[in-house]
């Protein structure tokens, strides 16, 4: 596994891999085997697998967990290099963001509903570096997980709007054995907070059942689940279509179920596609 930390040693490196296709799975480390499911897909899919690790200045708000986040550096490498990837991206802010440079706006209406009206400005940060990995790399395929439903969302948007050459490729939620989605932020939760943490995939799973009972209401079923999530601090709890619009009835094939909570300090979002 060759290790890059500057942008243009890594761009110089891949535009001599002529003919050869490659994976790209961008994340923030801390990695687990959410993130290692979709390095397997890229692995068995691709001749070559990129990985980056960089935990992105720009999509986190002020006083969010910018400096706590987890860094597990060293293990992180040994996952990858044990998982057969390729190349190995570590770049510093200072090799990705420039002074006075331009900037990515998110959609203003679909980059600032749910995830983005909570945590305004998100989408701009999150877009912007996703734009920026994808430029450097230049992969022909790209793998995002489904657990960031919204973010998947935008970055398709992005792709096809700026008529980027690349292949978004959805990758299914991996979850522990009680349910809970598998997240870097877990590694916050106590014991207590990861039992508390599993109603937000029960509630899910629960509203699931009601709609192939028939249940398609979706203010009832999200009063529903609004009772099953009691005990937590809710921020939202949604019925979109796939393009995130609001909708009053489930659309089989075409809904996604959507819930923001906080367990103790630490927030938390899960869906399910309908």
């Amino acid at each position: 596994m060759k290790i890059f930390t500057k942008t243009d040693n890594l761009i110089n490196y891949l535009s001599q891999m002529d003919q050869k296709s490659v994976g790209f799975v961008p994340t923030m480390g801390a990695l687990h085997n959410g993130h290692i499911s979709l390095i397997k897909r890229s692995i068995k899919e691709n001749d070559m697998t990129v990985v980056s690790i960089f935990v992105n200045p720009t999509q986190f708000l002020e006083g969010e967990d910018l400096d706590k986040y987890p860094k597990k550096i060293e293990a992180d490498k040994k996952v990858c290099s044990y998982a057969g990837v390729d190349i190995l991206f570590l770049p510093t802010s200072d090799e990705i963001y420039f002074d006075d440079e331009l900037s990515i706006i998110a959609p203003k209406i679909k980059g600032f509903i749910l995830e983005g009206f909570h945590r305004p400005g998100h989408f701009n940060g999150v877009l912007q570096v996703v734009l920026k990995l994808l430029n450097i790399v230049r992969p022909t395929n790209a793998y995002f997980g489904k657990k960031d439903a919204q973010q998947l969302y935008l970055v398709k948007k992005m792709v096809k709007e700026l008529f980027l050459k690349v292949n978004i490729v959805e990758c299914e939620i991996v979850r522990d054995e009680s349910g809970l989605a598998l997240s870097s932020r877990n590694a916050y939760l106590t014991t207590y907070e990861k039992r508390e943490a599993v109603k937000i995939s029960q509630a899910l799973k629960e509203a699931a059942k009601l709609i192939s009972k028939g249940e398609t209401s979706s203010e009832k079923l999200k009063k529903f689940m609004k009772k099953e999530l009691l005990s937590l601090k809710v921020e939202y709890v949604e019925i979109v279509d796939r393009d995130f619009n609001k909708i009053d009835t489930v659309i089989i094939g075409d809904s996604i179920i959507l819930i923001a909570a906080y367990v103790g300090l630490t927030r938390l979002i899960d869906n399910i596609w309908i």
